[in-house]
């Protein structure tokens, strides 16, 4: 009787100190604990991942996640993308797939890392999947809030930061926000990293078009909402605000 191996897919948190907006960002205190270890503890969650791992290039973060009690690699310094640092770690890992959480997302719901790690099980075709949820009647204007359409089949035809796309009809067709959690099968992941950064990649600061362009498909699952990042102070209040009312119905 033969069994078929069940294929191994790590969630990896790229994580750096420097940050334009919001210096010093997963190491920010957030409800007593720094930002990082709530992404983390929101990724331990998750069912269908075999590990979950911090991966830095910077000494303070790599402590603070041994503090918790987390995993935690060191990758280089010249890692110039999340993907680039997950791609570093990834190619002396045994794994079939990868799970790349961004390190600013600490109410990521444990049950959509669930969604991409099963898809990509089930589905080792797909050599990219991430999410989209619904998008706001603010998003479709906002740069920082990146929409997608899709063909028929729920692949990606594009990402972009400006309204996408053009209600020219009476009847507007529904957007979609991107959510920038991506699954990778390795082999994706390590040709990506070795790939040069694209013209629409640069123009539109997107690295997922960085795929696209080279005739990588991305599948998008689209689940009921977005969550808050933190990108800024003001997100980080805002997030802060949030955890506080859920423990406070909890208790």
């Amino acid at each position: 009787m033969t069994t078929t191996k069940r294929q191994v897919v790590v969630g990896a948190i790229p994580a750096r100190f420097a940050s334009s907006r919001l210096p010093g960002k997963p190491l920010r205190n957030l409800a007593g604990r720094p930002l990082i270890e709530h992404v983390y503890r929101q990724a331990e969650r998750a069912e269908q991942l075999d590990r979950v791992v911090v991966l830095t290039d910077d000494q303070r973060i790599f402590d603070a996640v041994v503090e918790f009690g987390g995993e935690v690699e060191m990758t280089p310094a010249d890692c110039v993308s999340g993907t680039d640092r997950v791609a570093s770690a990834a190619c002396r890992w045994s794994v079939s797939a990868i799970v790349n959480i961004q390190g600013d997302e600490p109410l990521i719901d444990p049950a959509a890392i669930d969604r991409l790690a099963s898809h990509l099980r089930a589905n080792p075709d797909d050599p990219v999947v991430t999410l989209a949820a619904p998008a706001g009647p603010a998003d479709r204007r906002n740069p920082d809030v990146v929409k997608v359409v899709t063909d028929r089949s729920g692949s990606a035809l594009y990402f972009s930061r400006s309204p996408i796309p053009y209600w020219r009809g009476a009847e507007p067709v529904p957007s979609l926000r991107h959510i920038g959690v991506y699954g990778y099968q390795l082999a994706t992941l390590l040709e990506l990293a070795s790939l040069a950064p694209s013209s629409l990649e640069v123009s539109e600061s997107l690295e997922q078009l960085r795929a696209l362009e080279n005739g990588i498909s991305i599948r998008v699952l689209q689940v009921e909402r977005a969550w808050q990042g933190v990108d800024t102070m003001e997100d980080l209040e805002r997030v802060e605000s949030i955890l506080e009312q859920t423990s406070s119905i909890a208790n």
